[in-house]
């Protein structure tokens, strides 16, 4: 199996084209309870393919997107080419190689599930400055609101090579407590997607636990999310709902 590193290596186009983004209630979160303002220095800590970082930097804020595996950083690189206040960083949650105090603000979006936690606060703690704020952000996908969604969680228990093991909502309450050691808040907004069937498909292939094109199980998934979508589909559409979540404190 593919290190943590690795697993997104052969997932970045999908990736790119067919994760959600987020809402605009989000950055106003930051605005409103911690005291964002345009200069303000970010820490996107398993920035991807530059999604997150991308609000920041449209807020005017610098942010040094931190990711180790080497194609999606150079997708980030490629997607916010237009940023001059983008910093590509080659390194993990445990260990940024950012300065000690760099930044006001550590965010990680979608990746924290993939972190060593007791490391990775400890990094958390050393480059952030007095008073700077943890947030840890994810888009968890409704998973039994609408009939497609019900489908589409089942394909995925079905053919997902470790799906009920990296799942976000694996992380309860108190591992978020353990993690920050102190009060924390959180907040929740709907998010959705509207996709047709290719980007459907590309949406469940850009997750590191589904079979890929050539793995022996690709072809009866595909043909069996094919069935789904067109049981369901509205004038070719489906949508695809999420809450996203964001859980935040000083640290």
């Amino acid at each position: 199996m593919k290190s943590t590193v690795e697993r997104f290596s052969d997932r970045v186009e999908n990736y790119v084209k067919y994760r959600p983004g987020y809402p605009p209630e989000l950055l106003a979160v930051f605005h409103n309870e911690m005291g964002l303002h345009t200069s303000s220095v970010i820490a996107d800590i398993g920035s991807g393919t530059g999604i997150s970082a991308k609000i920041f930097l449209e807020n005017g804020n610098r942010v040094y997107g931190v990711e180790p595996n080497a194609a999606m950083r150079a997708a980030a690189e490629n997607f916010l080419q237009e940023f001059a206040e983008f910093r590509s960083v080659d390194g993990t949650a445990e260990k940024t190689g950012l300065p000690d105090g760099a930044v006001d603000f550590v965010v990680a979006a979608q990746a924290f599930h993939w972190f060593d936690r007791e490391k990775t606060r400890a990094e958390f703690a050393r480059i952030l400055r007095p008073n700077g704020f943890a947030a840890l952000v994810w888009n968890e996908r409704q998973l039994d609101t609408t009939p497609f969604l019900r489908g589409f969680e089942e394909l995925l228990k079905k053919y997902g090579t470790d799906y009920e093991k990296v799942r976000h909502d694996n992380l309860d309450k108190e591992n978020l407590k353990d993690f920050f050691r102190t009060d924390f808040r959180s907040k929740s907004f709907l998010n959705a997607q509207t996709l047709d069937f290719e980007g459907v498909k590309g949406r469940m292939l850009s997750s590191s636990y589904i079979p890929a094109a050539g793995d022996s199980r690709f072809e009866p998934m595909n043909a069996e999310l094919r069935l789904l979508f067109e049981k369901y589909a509205e004038s070719g559409k489906i949508q695809i709902l999420y809450n996203t979540n964001i859980f935040y404190t000083r640290l």
